[in-house]
């Protein structure tokens, strides 16, 4: 009984060792980001957006049944689809640095990187959209999503930019190792309420750092920066849900506007946003990353959906982002171009479908090619 008494006892410093340390994991591990405090959460507070301790949609998402949790399990363990693509795929035109750091022209230019990551031209500014350069979408190196093809441009190589736009701080749009490079070489940042937190806690210097809530904008470089409305979510950790704010932006330059959505559900924000800020030239839609089950489509639309947006956006072209790059959802990796292309030209609306590093220029015809239909 002595020696029983004596192994328990070890199992139960063993478990609160363990308990310790995760605990300390989930303090202490930088990826996870920072906590609002002082001064940010006193503005996220006075936020409209934010009630009961955290940010809310405006309109709240579905619930998720039970059934629905046990469904996505099943689908996760048992689903056929072909969620990544065959190697050597999706095509990636390699960049070079002296590509992107030279003096920017007049126009409207956009490479699109993977996933959300965009970098943009604008009318004489240089800005990037949710920079996730790294190779694992996740707070643990070698763990969790893999991109399934390098960027087109090594992150060691990306150069200055005037602005860089997060739409929210999951791991997938906001990317330690990029924000930290990015803020080295001495871009600005321009987040949501209560991501300074994150930056903060990375090193990024506070001059570096403008926090809006929606409808707020900043200029820089006579471009003026507008977050808008969206229906998700954010979190980075176990016990930080919804507790920073997620956002869409308006990118709207003396001659061209461009549209940025990062991740949101369908609704009347786009009609909205159009009516207050459109139209735009460009509109940059995630169609990926979709259903199944409402409780998924009410965070993150369908590309059906994101043409609707598009439509309700008053723009010209369309480039579909948010596809392609990382395996989070349970459908083929290249379902969502697929629908996105249909549903577009059904609409009679222009879509564009660069490659990786393919460079868009507005005002001229560019020669989409459905190059996804090559891996195989």
């Amino acid at each position: 009984m002595r020696r029983l008494g004596k192994i328990a006892a070890a199992l139960a410093l063993l478990l609160i060792a363990l308990c310790a340390a995760a605990v300390a994991f989930l303090t202490l591990w930088p990826s996870f980001g920072g906590t609002l405090s002082g001064e940010r959460l006193a503005r996220a507070q006075a936020s409209p957006q934010y009630r009961g301790g955290h940010f809310e949609n405006v309109i709240p998402k579905t619930p998720r049944t039970t059934a629905q949790s046990f469904e996505y399990f099943k689908l996760q363990m048992l689903g056929t689809e072909v969620r990544t693509p065959p190697a050597p795929c999706p095509p990636v035109i390699p960049l070079k640095r002296d590509d992107l750091s030279k003096p920017v022209a007049p126009g409207l230019r956009a490479i699109w990187f993977g996933h959300a990551s965009v970098y943009l031209e604008v009318d004489g500014a240089r800005i990037m959209l949710d920079p996730m350069l790294s190779e694992y979408a996740s707070p643990l190196a070698r763990v969790g999503p893999k991109r399934f093809h390098p960027p087109p441009l090594p992150l060691e190589q990306l150069p200055k930019m005037d602005a860089v736009l997060i739409s929210h701080d999951h791991y997938d749009h906001l990317d330690m190792e990029t924000t930290r490079h990015l803020a080295k070489v001495g871009s600005h940042f321009l987040v949501p309420l209560g991501i300074g937190a994150h930056l903060e806690r990375w090193g990024v210097p506070a001059s570096q750092v403008t926090e809006l809530d929606w409808w707020q904008s900043a200029d820089i470089r006579g471009v003026k920066f507008t977050s808008a409305p969206v229906r998700h979510y954010s979190g980075r950790a176990l016990r930080d849900g919804n507790a920073t704010l997620w956002s869409s932006w308006s990118i709207a330059g003396p001659a061209h506007r461009v549209y940025f959505s990062g991740d949101t559900g369908f609704g009347e924000h786009f009609r909205e946003i159009g009516d207050r800020l459109g139209p735009f030239d460009l509109s940059l839609l995630k169609i990926g990353s979709y259903g199944p089950g409402q409780n998924w489509l009410d965070i993150h639309m369908d590309p059906e959906q994101a043409v609707e947006g598009h439509i309700l956006l008053k723009a010209k072209r369309m480039l579909p982002v948010h596809w392609g790059t990382f395996n989070l959802a349970f459908h083929a990796w290249d379902e969502p171009i697929k629908r996105a292309v249909a549903a577009a030209r059904s609409r009679g609306v222009d879509i564009v479908t660069p490659r990786l590093g393919e460079v868009f220029a507005a005002g001229t015809p560019f020669p989409s090619v459905p190059w996804w239909e090559a891996c195989v």
